[in-house]
């Protein structure tokens, strides 16, 4: 999920790598007892709240039980956990397990504060590329991550049903069934456009399909992406409050039916079965052109472990990220969270278990890390992906002009 939590983490990136590049990683012990010595190990991570916090209880505690050790847990909100890291990197008292928002893994990674995951026997064999992008820096494994997530386009089955629309595969089918649905008191579509990383999150499924990249903003593919989100607007199949919403406004306009089509993540689904009124379903967000492979970012945590002299705890670290990224512990917590198995091999038989989650999973294998190009200069292509967008969509400047104007050029 793309939320506060990561407009925090990026605000105190280049902090970050100062404090840890000056402090190192976990100062503690040195010693080298043998990895059956080890009886606990402590956990940080920002599932703060139920029924998450509760479901990331159960899973950790079952690999407690099966490695023979206790746990100690803190969780903080998620807008205070880089803030939680900075101090306990100057204090040398980083856990020995940290979860992290997996665009920040490569920033940690970087200031040499956590340890490869590869010398410690863990393998990314046969996980989804995506969150192996995100998770890698400098050719080294750095994380894991049991399950990720990701957006597509949600759509009123009824509502299509009674405008005889289906659901839309092409930007072209999209603007003419967001159209066709638009009435009084209706939009045909809800998306967040709001001048933060989540509106730029939610733009990176059209940009990306056209063929878009962040690595060049000043791009004919790009630009035709910007120029949907304004299509749609400037016609009054989307709000103009677009530029104000966030995933969880266009929840409410998709729920109280004042919009027919809403692009979002499964995040939403639990709130979607509390309003059984609400039919609905889910397909990947549409191409521009037919033969184009539809392509979404990858959201989702990954499973660190710090730098620590006590050799044995961080083997022992590195054994816990192993069984949490293990297929049953990947099964679980994709049903009970509405998210999706990093393992491939896994990716059939959870559509099976789990139907209403098909276009998340399809949408999976190709999604694409948003670090994945630019690493930790990330942040700084999101500010002109925003603000470009703003200017668009405002009036202020053309799709094509757009992103030239928001790098200041």
């Amino acid at each position: 999920m793309i939320s506060k939590r990561m407009t925090a983490a990026l605000a105190g990136a280049t902090t970050l790598s100062l404090v840890l590049a000056a402090c190192g990683g976990n100062g503690g012990s040195s010693s080298t007892s043998s990895g059956d010595s080890v009886k606990s190990l402590s956990i940080l991570d920002y599932y703060n709240n139920d029924p998450d916090k509760a479901l990331v209880q159960k899973g950790l505690d079952s690999c407690a039980t099966k490695l023979g050790i206790t746990i100690q847990r803190e969780t903080v909100p998620g807008d205070t956990l880089i803030q939680k890291v900075l101090q306990q990197a100057s204090s040398k008292t980083l856990p020995d397990v940290l979860m992290l928002d997996n665009p920040d893994v490569q920033q940690i990674a970087a200031t040499g504060a956590l340890a490869p995951l590869n010398d410690l026997g863990v393998s990314a064999d046969g996980f989804a590329k995506g969150i192996v992008d995100a998770t890698s820096y400098d050719g080294k494994l750095y994380g894991l991550a049991p399950v990720v997530n990701t957006i597509a386009l949600f759509y009123n089955t009824q509502m299509l049903a009674d405008a005889g629309v289906q659901p839309p595969k092409t930007w072209d089918e999209l603007k003419a069934a967001a159209k066709k649905l638009t009435q009084p008191g209706r939009y045909g579509i809800a998306f967040n456009a709001n001048a933060t990383y989540e509106g730029a999150w939610q733009f990176l499924p059209a940009m990306w399909t056209n063929g878009g990249d962040e690595t060049d903003l000043n791009t004919p593919q790009v630009s035709e992406a910007l120029q949907l989100w304004v299509d749609l607007v400037q016609s009054g199949s989307a709000s103009k409050s677009v530029i104000n919403w966030t995933q969880g406004d266009a929840k409410d306009q998709f729920v109280a039916g004042k919009a027919a089509m809403m692009v979002n993540g499964p995040w939403q689904i639990p709130a979607l079965q509390k309003s059984p009124n609400v039919k609905w379903d889910v397909v990947q967000f549409p191409v521009n052109k037919a033969g184009q492979t539809p392509t979404a970012p990858l959201g989702g945590e990954a499973w660190t472990v710090p730098l620590n002299k006590d050799q044995a705890k961080q083997q022992k670290a590195a054994d816990f990220v192993k069984c949490l990224t293990s297929d049953e512990n990947e099964m679980a917590w994709a049903k009970a969270r509405f998210t999706v198995p990093t393992r491939t091999a896994l990716l059939d038989q959870y559509v099976k278990e789990v139907p209403s989650m098909k276009a998340f999973t399809e949408q999976v294998v190709n999604a694409r890390a948003r670090t994945g190009k630019l690493g930790d200069k990330w942040p700084e292509a999101a500010k002109v992906i925003y603000q470009a967008i703003a200017l668009a969509l405002t009036g202020k400047s053309s799709a094509q002009d757009a992103f030239k104007q928001a790098a200041g050029g």
